[in-house]
């Protein structure tokens, strides 16, 4: 279905993308089944309506390429990201048409590179184009809304057949729901390397719910689970799968954990995974010079504990953000989300005695493209 262009001179269209972007999931894909979650064809419709009734997601396959899978879905994260970065860079005008370098969005996923690859994106690339979704799940009422995930895309190729570019473009539903306020989550990268996918499936689902519970998290009956994964297959075979993952408690950022009950079937509960126990490397070296602007919240003592979930503008981080960020109109929930990233990545405890002076620097840097 792809649509091939061999001029040299768009070339310069395809510009490479950041080495380290922020990724992000679009909140309503996250718990909903949307996506096939095996890598095996499926043809078989999936039909779901909420236990209210007022929620329906319905989503059919073509019969040459089947339904769009939960790796496929990796691209639409990629994209997605892409979009929060135009919006956090202050883009005044944020395209929904999307000119990728195939490499790029390979290294983000945590993929091979080689011919092989480009092949199989492409296929992911054709089902996403050819999954038919209907919902109602942004209108709240009996009105469907009919798309699939990608309008279109393209290759450049050069003389050689070599992939220099994509372009894609992304369906209007899934464009708008990314920009929307509130839209998006930010995720662990290391998602991209959970093979199985029931897990990767179960990471978004505690994502959402259990990222911004408290310390018992969020429990869910087993049914309740399996009509919300679309999965194929019998409700038994579904709850002896999950019971296997509960019991290897894979998942990055998040415990998973089965509870029994006597008089109905079992729960499943999601929280946040305690970091406290984790070797921590030492927090990186202050700054020589730091700007008086926010220099009486840098000195605090004690140290203030960054927050480990939730929004900032109304803590004392959030005013960091407000005297450091070159943008002041982005999203210090994004902004917060960022940093608990860059903590994790390094390693560095959310109390560190230097976090507000970390915090400033790491506002600092967030500057706009020019």
């Amino acid at each position: 279905m792809a649509q091939e262009f061999h001029d040299e001179s768009q070339v310069d269209l395809f510009l490479p993308q950041l080495t380290a972007l922020p990724l992000r999931d679009q909140r309503e894909t996250m718990e909903r089944p949307f996506f096939s979650l095996s890598k095996r064809k499926r043809l078989k419709p999936i039909d779901y309506v909420s236990p209210d009734r007022k929620i329906t997601v319905h989503v059919s396959a073509n019969s040459e390429y089947g339904l769009a899978t939960i790796y496929d879905l990796d691209i639409l994260i990629y994209c997605a990201s892409v979009l929060m970065e135009h919006k956090r860079r202050g883009s005044n005008d944020i395209p929904q048409t999307l000119h990728v370098v195939p490499y790029d969005m390979l290294k983000t996923l945590k993929r091979e590179v080689g011919g092989r690859a480009y092949e199989l994106l492409g296929n992911a690339l054709d089902r996403l184009q050819s999954t038919t979704v209907k919902t109602n799940i942004r209108s709240g009422d009996a009105v469907e809304t009919t798309f699939s995930w990608i309008d279109s895309h393209s290759q450049l190729k050069d003389r050689s057949g070599n992939v220099r570019g994509m372009r894609i473009t992304l369906a209007k539903w899934f464009y708008d729901g990314v920009l929307m306020e509130g839209g998006v989550l930010a995720i662990d990268p290391a998602y991209f390397s959970l093979t199985g996918g029931r897990e990767r499936w179960l990471y978004r689902v505690a994502r959402k719910h259990a990222g911004g519970a408290g310390a018992d998290g969020f429990a869910i009956s087993m049914p309740t689970l399996f009509e919300k994964s679309g999965a194929e297959g019998d409700y038994r075979r579904f709850k002896f799968e999950m019971s296997k993952i509960a019991k290897e408690d894979g998942l990055p950022g998040y415990t998973i954990a089965l509870e029994t009950r006597d008089d109905a079937e079992p729960l499943l509960r999601m929280k946040r995974r305690d970091r406290s126990s984790e070797p921590l490397a030492p927090p990186s070296p202050a700054p020589a010079t730091v700007d008086t602007r926010h220099a009486n919240l840098i000195s605090d003592d004690p140290p203030i504990a960054f927050p480990d979930a939730g929004h900032i503008a109304h803590t004392a981080f959030g005013a960091i953000a407000r005297a450091s960020l070159p943008s002041p109109q982005r999203d210090y929930g994004l902004v917060a989300d960022d940093f608990r990233s860059f903590l994790r990545q390094r390693e560095i405890a959310m109390d560190a005695k230097n976090i507000t002076q970390i915090f400033a620097t790491f506002c600092a840097k967030q500057r706009p493209a020019s």
